[in-house]
């Protein structure tokens, strides 16, 4: 059975917003099929379920770099979903574009992803010289500032996670 097709006849409740901060790495999914299953169907799929509820507002987290036109299969699938999302006709919808999350896995129970203990530390030792985007951000930031936005905004609106950390 599809992903998608799990989500055939679901009956949202009314909502007014809807906030999608799901994702999965290619390794994890095990293939590109299922990293797009998750990604992009699943994420259309939420999304529109809200908006048939009725909800006006959307927030989602992306991932830096997302691009429908990428070279890069993870940015572009990113990309295109936030596209898609473009086009269901929310009167608000905030894409928040994060660097590397800071967090501890291990106590999340999720296994820590090859290289990104690396560039956390990395990251944080060479704060003063790299750009505010590319540091690493606590998830309670994001979910912060996707919340807060999402409450203020019309239109689209993309916050990149050097603002998120201006905050």
């Amino acid at each position: 059975m599809h992903l998608v097709d799990s989500f055939a006849g679901f009956k949202a409740p009314p909502v007014n917003d809807v906030f999608i901060a799901l994702g999965t790495t290619i390794k994890t999914a095990g293939s590109r099929a299922a990293f797009r299953a998750v990604d992009f169907d699943a994420v259309l799929a939420v999304a529109r379920a809200g908006r048939n509820a009725g909800a006006t507002r959307l927030g989602l987290v992306s991932a830096m770099g997302a691009d429908p036109h990428s070279m890069l299969f993870y940015t572009r699938v990113k990309g295109e979903a936030e596209q898609a999302l473009s086009q269901l006709g929310f009167a608000t919808l905030v894409v928040v574009r994060p660097s590397f999350l800071a967090g501890d896995r291990e106590s999340l129970g999720q296994p820590l992803r090859g290289g990104e203990k690396l560039a956390i530390n990395l990251s944080k030792r060479l704060s003063r010289v790299i750009p505010l985007n590319y540091q690493s951000i606590s998830a309670d930031s994001v979910a912060r500032t996707l919340v807060e936005e999402v409450a203020v905004r019309q239109g689209h609106h993309v916050v990149l996670s050097g603002d998120m950390q201006r905050r």
